[in-house]
């Protein structure tokens, strides 16, 4: 199997660890394959691939997500430093609504986090120079794109936990994002 398959407690939300090949040389891994994401449980039809650099630790991206009609699904994974990744539901209805799952991922350990449409999005970076991957199932779109603020109460990520020091890096954007309850996010179950 080219995956290892680790469920989370949000339904749809898992970790892959790929099997990776060494030898002398380097390795190699399968980072993308539909059938073998179908042979564990994702049927995903990828069609924008994104990458995106955040120089300083400490940095919080999100909480990211676009509504319907452009929900977007995401597999990522981190190819420089190391960061930890966030799910979080939005779907209205869902039993674990505002709830959040983590996974550390890194160039080294080479996970992949999977995350259903329905689910914000959000990372801590825990080193400098990161670079971060993100396949979505859907375009990107202005109109749909939307976030929640990164420290709300509701959702209560404890980010200091997971190794923030002090203030985070923030875009403007972030620093002023809506709070759940105010928010316009329009997932149902």
């Amino acid at each position: 199997m080219a995956y290892e398959r680790i469920d989370t407690n949000l339904e749809g939300v898992c970790i892959l660890d790929p099997q990776c090949f060494g030898d002398h040389r380097g390795w190699f891994m399968e980072s993308w394959s539909k059938k073998n994401m179908e042979d564990v449980g994702i049927h995903i039809d990828l069609v924008q691939d994104n990458q995106s650099f955040t120089a300083k630790k400490g940095t919080i991206r999100g909480i990211h997500y676009q509504q319907n009609p452009m929900a977007q699904a995401k597999l990522v994974r981190v190819v420089k430093g190391a960061v930890v990744d966030f799910a979080v539901d939005l779907r209205k209805g869902s039993l674990t609504y505002g709830q959040w799952v983590c996974a550390e991922l890194s160039a080294e350990n080479k996970r992949q986090f999977y995350l259903p449409q329905g689910f914000g999005h959000a990372f801590l970076t825990l080193t400098d120079d990161v670079e971060f991957l993100y396949k979505c199932d859907n375009l990107y779109s202005k109109e749909c794109d939307r976030n929640i603020r990164w420290n709300d109460p509701d959702i209560n990520i404890d980010w200091k936990q997971f190794g923030l020091e002090g203030e985070p890096c923030l875009s403007e954007k972030d620093a002023n994002a809506p709070l759940l309850k105010d928010s316009d996010c329009n997932f149902t179950i």
